[in-house]
């Protein structure tokens, strides 16, 4: 399993204007993702910024937005996600294990994050 990098994804994280504090919402289409881990040629678990934390979900879902934070459990992040699949061919344990790469990886960014 190969994790991936996306060095263009824009996290603007939270802006604050005086007392309060601003979330923006970034354009979100299949490319914004922080980190990939394809589990097919047509599909991937992808993590990406959402409001405090990083999401991990599948990158093509037939429902949108269908995620849980990275600090789950990654069974439990699978059993969430699962019916976004989209091909019976992938195997729930290799969806298991890119999980727990990319949760990893998320674990690491957010340790930098917070230098």
């Amino acid at each position: 399993m190969e994790l991936q990098v996306n060095t263009q994804c824009e996290d603007r994280g939270p802006i604050d204007i005086g007392e309060t504090t601003v979330m923006l919402t970034p354009p979100i289409d299949e490319n914004f993702w922080l980190f990939r881990v394809p589990v097919s040629d047509n599909q991937a678990i992808v993590a990406f910024p959402k409001f405090f934390t990083i999401g991990v979900g599948f990158q093509h879902e037939e429902d949108w937005n269908t995620n849980l934070p990275y600090t789950c459990d990654p069974e439990e992040i699978f059993n969430h996600i699962s019916h976004n699949k989209g091909d019976d061919s992938i195997s729930n344990e290799d969806c298991i294990e890119a999980i727990k790469i990319i949760s990893a990886a998320a674990e690491k960014y957010q340790g930098l994050r917070s230098i």
